[in-house]
């Protein structure tokens, strides 16, 4: 995006937010927590809801700021930070649910985290692929030496026995769901703490949209 001060633009170049890492990965994120929320929260609870409108918001309001930019950097600022909010708050809520449940959250050295990373999932069915993965590698050994040992005996599901490997697989999906999520947030907020960044040191430098306004009236009278 050139400068506007040798572009001479008044309204400069905004929106493309599709195009940004940012809001590729806060879409999976949404797409993954809607699924996620549909198989392991009570859809009755306020967490579900939660959940699910913090994800959407933060794709949102990405999106948003992208578009305000062009006459608001002040606006574009503000909403990529409520974007950035919004994940850390669904943050903390795949948190919840793997402590209070007793289940592992993953550390990024984690060989079955790592296998998530390095397939780079870009869609909702790139991460079911992997869960596949993952579950149908349960109890085996690994060419690294680890063992895919995930499960827990606590089940999200009352209704079925701790004993009943239904339950184990619901604790290993829900498990490897919520640390797939909290992976693809961590790494969307890496973006986003970037792009914060970028836009305050834009607006600090270039100014906002009365700036601009100013600088090219005073332009045009000089070349009138």
């Amino acid at each position: 995006m050139g400068d506007w001060r040798n572009s001479g633009e008044l309204i400069p170049k905004h929106g493309g937010y599709r195009r940004l890492k940012s809001f590729q990965i806060a879409q999976l994120v949404y797409d993954v927590t809607v699924r996620f929320c549909e198989l392991y929260i009570d859809k009755r609870s306020r967490t579900h809801d939660q959940m699910v409108q913090a994800a959407r918001s933060g794709v949102q309001n990405i999106a948003e700021g992208s578009q305000a930019s062009g006459t608001s950097k002040k606006t574009e600022l503000k909403l990529t930070n409520v974007a950035r909010a919004s994940l850390e708050e669904l943050r903390l809520d795949y948190e919840d649910f793997l402590r209070q449940r007793g289940l592992p959250e993953l550390g990024p050295e984690h060989p079955a985290l790592m296998r998530f990373k390095a397939r780079r999932c870009k869609t909702l069915d790139d991460v079911r692929a992997w869960v596949a993965g993952e579950k149908n590698a349960d109890g085996q050994k690994n060419t690294d030496g680890h063992r895919h040992t995930l499960t827990n005996t606590d089940c999200s599901k009352s209704s079925v026995s701790v004993h009943d490997s239904r339950c184990e697989s619901v604790s290993l999906s829900s498990t490897l769901v919520a640390n797939a999520a909290l992976s693809l947030i961590n790494l969307c907020c890496y973006f986003l703490d970037r792009q914060i960044a970028a836009q305050a040191k834009d607006f600090e430098t270039k100014g906002g949209f009365t700036e601009r306004l100013y600088n090219v009236r005073i332009s045009n009278k000089k070349r009138q």
